[in-house]
């Protein structure tokens, strides 16, 4: 009787999925399909093309106003809130951490939790508030200490001020966490509509918009809202940012109405913690034979047995009882058994550490953006006799060294190699990673180099107390390290992303995303216990700190020469990485590499890849 009660409860899957999309059960009365019938004609008015101006809109203006407000930060820290070099930056690094890690915990309760419409709403809320805490410590005279002319002596920040200082940045990091990691996926789900013959290249033409428009966004912050901060000062400088954060808040909610809105799963980071607390619960089973059909997977699913490597994480996926799995064949507690496809997903990502590990030296010295701000605001920055250079627009270089080098390697190298040789010609991942980080350690001996120069020229022109000083040097002389780190970046970040596409399940591509926002998280902390570590050691008994806040006395030159040390060893260990990792193809089917292989010699990455080449050509 039971099971006769069982059977008359299914539900087909076509009407299940009308009562997902509906909220309303399928009964067979005419009315209530036609009301069916009318909700979902509703909802499949949404979304569209239409939709794809606000989402980008609003990436966009956030972009301008918070990396407009980064460059000259330091500058706002040293000069208003009198604080030291080394305090200021240990501020900032924490600041760039915070905001490339808060993206990782936004998308994760975007999948699970919130959904991602939800999560940039609240993004865009956080951020625009943090934005008006800190035009309010500019505007407000008693939020900041009160100004001073050396070689007077300066008023410290008192805690209650640099908790003001410090709140905005919380927020604004918050805020980004929101907006950042939902807002590229929340565009593509008003494109991916499967029964839409042209849905592939519809979401291409996006995905190449949308990261065209982001590239534009950081130039117009590099240039513009640092001119501004330079000529018309904090007040200015920090409210146009907060009209640009409104901007984006008010555009995004314009067009809430006609937005689909798709509910929050279970996110792919759950099934990681899934997989290691049922292998923990699991730890003193025995492994069964891969023939023994004691595994639980999915139906149809390519991942039959676990593979031999990670041999403890394959204990997560041992059928134990027949009341492990459901009549649907799901696990009834997914904590206690996970997927064959679930325990070979995290064995990928585990075996990727080490060589993701070698990435985050480049991510510590792309954190030093302030040194390079302090040297040119020494020289001489003029083009001509009536434009000058902002000091924080000489990121601008890099980002445009990335922007060229794509289009020629994507457009012009590797097309004309392919003719050479007479056959596809593409340079392997992990050749392209090792050499942006042979890059990288180059720019900071550039770096180094050209501070050396720069500091000897200012003691002989009598600017060894006068850290103000302009010293007769072209700020020009910036522009090659720049360069180099730019190149560094190009090879090594995409790289880096490929490598992952590659040798990852497909399941898993948006991790890639991830594993590069959290190396640059890392790199931001580690940057911060760098420095910290080499102010206190090298102004012990009296001595001048090499980060000293008088640039004139300090050795930003030998601060350099260490990063570049640490990061010609950090290229060691990358090869020693590269020569032990074993590729995953035993965990992803064959056919799936070498689907992927061909994808990438064509050099058209899948949508969701935040890297696409063809983004900037």
């Amino acid at each position: 009787m039971k099971k006769e009660m069982k059977n008359h409860s299914v539900i087909s899957p076509s009407e299940s999925k009308v009562e997902k999309e509906t909220g309303n059960p399928s009964s067979g009365i005419g009315d209530e399909n036609d009301t069916d019938m009318e909700r979902l004609t509703a909802r499949s008015r949404k979304g569209g093309l239409i939709t794809i101006p606000f989402i980008i809109a609003n990436e966009g203006f956030e972009k301008v106003a918070s990396y407009g407000l980064l460059p000259n930060m330091i500058l706002y820290m040293m000069n208003v809130y009198h604080l030291g070099f080394a305090k200021a930056n240990y501020i900032l690094f924490l600041w760039s951490a915070a905001t490339n890690f808060t993206p990782i915990i936004g998308a994760f309760l975007a999948d699970s939790y919130m959904g991602r419409c939800l999560t940039i709403s609240l993004g865009c809320i956080v951020s625009l508030l943090g934005m008006m805490l800190l035009w309010l410590t500019a505007m407000i005279p008693g939020a900041k200490p009160p100004t001073c002319s050396p070689p007077l002596p300066c008023k410290s920040a008192t805690p209650a001020q640099l908790f003001f200082l410090i709140a905005s940045f919380g927020l604004m990091s918050i805020g980004a966490g929101g907006i950042r990691s939902a807002s590229m996926a929340f565009g593509a789900d008003q494109l991916d509509k499967r029964d839409n013959a042209g849905n592939q290249r519809a979401l291409e033409s996006y995905f190449g918009l949308y990261y065209a428009a982001t590239t534009l966004s950081v130039l117009v912050a590099l240039t513009g809202i640092v001119y501004i901060q330079d000529h018309m000062g904090w007040k200015v400088g920090f409210g146009v940012p907060v009209i640009l954060m409104f901007l984006s808040a008010l555009i995004f909610f314009l067009a809430s109405p006609i937005y689909i809105k798709k509910a929050a799963t279970t996110s792919l980071f759950t099934g990681f913690a899934q997989v290691i607390v049922a292998a923990y619960r699991n730890r003193k089973l025995v492994l069964p034979p891969p023939e023994s059909g004691y595994y639980h997977h999915e139906k149809g699913s390519s991942y039959m047995v676990p593979s031999g490597k990670l041999r403890f994480l394959s204990k997560a996926c041992v059928l134990q009882n027949p009341e492990d799995v459901t009549p649907s064949g799901a696990a009834s507690n997914p904590w206690n058994l996970c997927t064959v496809q679930q325990v070979e997903e995290l064995k990928a990502l585990i075996r990727a550490i080490p060589i993701w590990t070698t990435g985050i030296m480049m991510s510590i010295n792309i954190s030093q953006s302030a040194f390079p701000l302090l040297q040119a605001n020494t020289m001489d920055r003029h083009l001509t006799s009536s434009f000058e250079i902002p000091a924080g627009s000489f990121g601008v270089f890099m980002i445009i060294t990335i922007t060229v080098w794509l289009i020629l390697y994507d457009r012009v190298l590797l097309p004309l190699a392919s003719k050479i040789r007479g056959k596809p010609v593409r340079v392997g991942t992990k050749l392209r990673m090792g050499a942006g980080l042979f890059m990288t350690a180059m720019a900071m001996a550039v770096s180094a180099i050209v501070e050396h120069i720069r500091r000897r020229k200012a003691i002989d022109q009598g600017f060894l107390n006068n850290p103000r000083g302009l010293v007769n040097m072209s700020a020009m002389w910036l522009v090659p390290q720049n360069v180099v780190a730019g190149l560094a970046e190009a090879l090594n970040a995409i790289g880096q992303f490929e490598f992952y596409y590659t040798e990852f399940p497909k399941s898993m591509s948006s991790v890639a995303a991830s594993l590069f926002g959290l190396g640059m998280a890392v790199g931001s902390l580690l940057a911060s216990v760098l420095l910290s570590a080499v102010d206190k050691c090298t102004k012990r008994e009296g001595k001048e700190s090499w980060v000293s806040n008088n640039i004139n006395k300090g050795r930003f030159d030998y601060y350099y020469w260490l990063l570049a040390i640490m990061s010609f060893i950090n290229l060691l260990y990358y090869i020693l990485c590269s020569w032990l990792y074993e590729p995953c193809a035993d965990q992803v089917k064959k056919g799936e590499v070498e689907e992927k292989e061909k994808e990438l010699e064509q050099r058209s990455l899948r949508p969701d890849s935040p890297f696409r080449t063809d983004a900037t050509a």
